[in-house]
């Protein structure tokens, strides 16, 4: 994300920060009014611009007090994106982004490309871990039902239950399409992801989180990537926000949301280039787990999930982490494919972000602890890296903060830092937890 083409008036209480659109340039460009369908006042437009359902990359721009006229979003999104439309506008014979849409008598290569892989897709199981969320599963299992998929199956594991609504809703989607469900009694996120790792063995598994939706070509496009890298252990997408209705929410944003650094240049990670982004600090921009896809028997290799990281333990999060840097100190592959797009609900208040700030900063050094303990040999190769740690922590200008703005509470940072130092320790408070739960399921 970058700073506004436009510039958006100060935030006051009852504004909306920024009204989130997806917009395709083969369509005819909308105007944005400067206030939202509940009254607020929209401060800016965050768009995912397309061409022909090809994501192209975001732009964020200021919202005038009359509205945002369809020439004025052309130009914002000109203005930030003229690299990557340039050629493609060109290649339809195009100098410039009309504001009434693109036509074209031929298929663009994007969808003949895509069509041909749908043509002999791979069966992939889509696995959502949840607890207690009913309202947001169902909102998730609406979007994969209606995939653009012809051989996808659901599985729902429901973490801990203490009411049966993940059931209810579990069974009323089954009567809709390919949706089972399966019951992880222990708590935390990596027993579910276990046990759905068990259930889908010898399957391609997709992994989406409860507070996400999918985009109608989530599928395919993973599968685009496995049929084009197949190399590839893991393909990760690109997240997005599906709202940015709060100040917590547009803050997250800033700090990077769920797609820091990544952007929507498609890129691979592998042995070939540790020269180039070390497994292991900066971490590579590899995706997360809330949009990942695993070929049958990678996470088996790695040791399955790491039931003292994730949601639901001291560390708070980060198994995705651990999984991902396994696979490329094993010598595996992992595939960023920014066209499998999932949109996600941040946290709308601030405590809410500030605690995961503190999550962030905990599941990362304690994702570093599991590793090490796992992997000692690479405590050297680690210290080597450790001054870039410090000066990314304390640098103004690093990837880290290089995206705040000047109202970025420094708080959220601090809590941050405070999360990495307690992330050692919470990682072997977790792993005791853990232990206990095996022994006592046994």
């Amino acid at each position: 994300m970058t700073a506004d083409a436009l510039t958006a008036p100060e935030l006051t209480t009852g504004d909306l920060p920024a009204v989130v659109l997806d917009l395709d340039l083969a369509e005819p460009l909308p105007a944005v009014p400067a206030t939202g369908t509940d009254g607020r006042r929209v401060l800016r437009a965050w768009v995912l611009v397309r061409l022909f359902s090809e994501p192209l990359g975001t732009v964020l721009t200021g919202v005038p007090e009359t509205g945002l006229a369809p020439a004025q979003l052309a130009a914002a999104i000109d203005a930030e994106l003229a690299t990557t439309l340039a050629p493609r506008l060109a290649d339809l014979g195009l100098s410039a982004l009309p504001v009434d849409g693109i036509t074209t008598a031929a298929e663009p290569a994007f969808l003949a490309r895509r069509r041909e892989v749908l043509a002999d897709a791979p069966p992939i199981t889509v696995v959502v871990c949840t607890r207690e969320r009913p309202g947001a599963l169902a909102r998730c299992l609406d979007s994969l039902l209606t995939q653009d998929y012809p051989d996808f199956k659901i599985l729902v594991v429901d973490n801990a239950p203490v009411t049966g609504a993940t059931a209810e809703v579990v069974g009323s989607a089954a009567r809709r399409g390919p949706v089972s469900y399966l019951k992880e009694p222990r708590a935390g996120l990596s027993f579910a992801r276990n046990a759905a790792q068990a259930a889908a063995a010898g399957e391609i598994i997709a992994w989406i989180d409860d507070d996400e939706y999918a985009d109608p070509n989530w599928l395919a496009e993973i599968a685009r990537a496995l049929a084009e890298h197949p190399e590839a252990d893991v393909v990760s997408g690109v997240i997005v926000p599906a709202e940015l209705e709060t100040q917590a929410q547009l803050w997250f944003e800033q700090f990077g949301g769920h797609s820091k650094g990544r952007g929507f240049r498609p890129d691979v990670f592998s042995p070939a280039t540790a020269h180039i982004q070390s497994p292991l600090y900066p971490l590579p921009p590899f995706g997360t787990g809330a949009n990942m896809t695993f070929r049958p028997g990678v996470i088996e290799r790695v040791g399955g999930w790491d039931t003292a990281l994730g949601a639901g333990t001291p560390a708070m999060g980060s198994e995705d982490t651990l999984a991902f840097t396994q696979v490329l100190v094993g010598g595996g592959t992992i595939v960023y494919q920014p066209t499998a797009i999932t949109h996600h609900y941040h946290r709308r208040d601030v405590e809410g972000l500030r605690k995961q700030m503190i999550g962030y900063g905990a599941g990362l050094t304690a994702a570093y602890t599991s590793l090490l303990l796992k992997r000692p040999g690479l405590l050297w190769p680690l210290l080597k890296l450790a001054p870039g740690a410090l000066r990314d922590l304390t640098s103004k200008d690093s990837l880290r903060v290089s995206t705040l703005q000047e109202d970025f509470p420094r708080e959220l940072l601090g809590a941050n830092r405070r999360g990495m130092l307690a992330g050692p320790r919470a990682y072997l408070k977790g792993r005791r937890a853990a232990r206990a739960k095996l022994r006592g399921s046994r």
